[in-house]
């Protein structure tokens, strides 16, 4: 469904860009015409400033330094740069080109549940895919749907990637989500009671705490991402203190969509921040891709 939305948007974009284009070349004006088009197709990096803008605004006092004004360009311009491979072409055109991987010989090693967060879908992965592929790491990414959808209804989407992982390789497996697939992660947790089936969790850029932005979202995953929501409070009231030392979590100064910064931390867990990097982009950093490595060959956490 995600995909077939994203494709319409694609779509609709260069439709328009192309339309404005004709129209200003054919009053005599093709400069006019290249601008207008420019305007469309880059319009994204706009509404990515004013997210910029509202986080330098609500950022608060907390375990990040504020982010210096060469630290939001720069996460800026990350963001643009790695806003359209994700939602303009691997999402809606390429969610299927990395299919999941796991060998018959993957016995005996960890495997590895992608879960994807907000309005994406498993193309998401795919950098993570090839790479992971080519190690021979075994891997499953999920779609998580009804895309609009309680966080509620994601656990048993994730219960059958992990069950199968599970049975392929004999072993614990570690689960990465990004944004909204942290939470659903912990939701899946807690409806499996599973602490026992899980090797490590890795989040990044995860509203544990809810996000100051979610304010402005009015579908039922949207809400629940709220700070201080109802579902967030029930989620945290109902997980044992110990279950936090089973992550790590990534979260960023410069994270223009879970912020204030702390949002992105989990009481008892390893915070990790990632300075200067946006929200989409810290999914693609090197420091991410080592610490989900370094825990396939790790022992468990007791």
């Amino acid at each position: 469904m995600l995909a077939r939305l994203q494709k319409l948007v694609v779509a609709v974009l260069l439709v328009a860009s192309a339309t404005w284009a004709i129209i200003f070349t054919q009053l005599g004006h093709p400069g006019w015409g290249a601008c207008a088009a420019a305007l469309v197709l880059l319009g994204y990096a706009l509404f990515l400033g004013i997210e910029f803008v509202l986080l330098c605004l609500v950022q608060e006092t907390g375990p990040a330094p504020r982010p210096r004004l060469r630290e939001l360009l720069c996460a800026w311009w990350g963001e643009i740069i790695t806003a359209p491979r994700v939602f303009f072409w691997r999402q809606p055109f390429r969610a299927r080109a990395e299919p999941d991987h796991v060998p018959d010989h993957a016995l005996g090693r960890h495997g590895i549940v992608f879960v994807h967060g907000f309005v994406c879908n498993r193309g998401l992965w795919n950098p993570w895919m090839r790479e992971l592929r080519a190690r021979d790491a075994p891997f499953i990414a999920v779609n998580l749907e009804p895309v609009f959808g309680s966080i509620d209804c994601y656990p048993p989407i994730i219960d059958a990637a992990v069950a199968r992982l599970e049975a392929a390789t004999g072993k614990p497996v570690i689960l990465v989500g990004h944004s909204m697939g942290g939470l659903a992660i912990r939701a899946w947790l807690r409806q499996f009671s599973a602490d026992a089936r899980v090797h490590r969790v890795v989040t990044i850029g995860s509203p544990h705490q809810g996000t100051w932005l979610a304010r402005y979202g009015h579908t039922t995953n949207g809400k629940q991402m709220r700070q201080h929501s109802p579902w967030l409070a029930t989620l945290s009231d109902a997980e044992p203190a110990m279950r936090a030392s089973k992550f790590t979590c990534f979260y960023g100064h410069c994270d223009n969509i879970v912020f204030p910064a702390a949002s992105g931390t989990l009481p008892g867990a390893l915070n990790l921040h990632v300075p200067a990097t946006a929200h989409v982009q810290m999914a693609f950093q090197a420091v991410v891709f080592n610490e989900v490595w370094r825990w396939l060959d790790a022992p468990p956490v007791p």
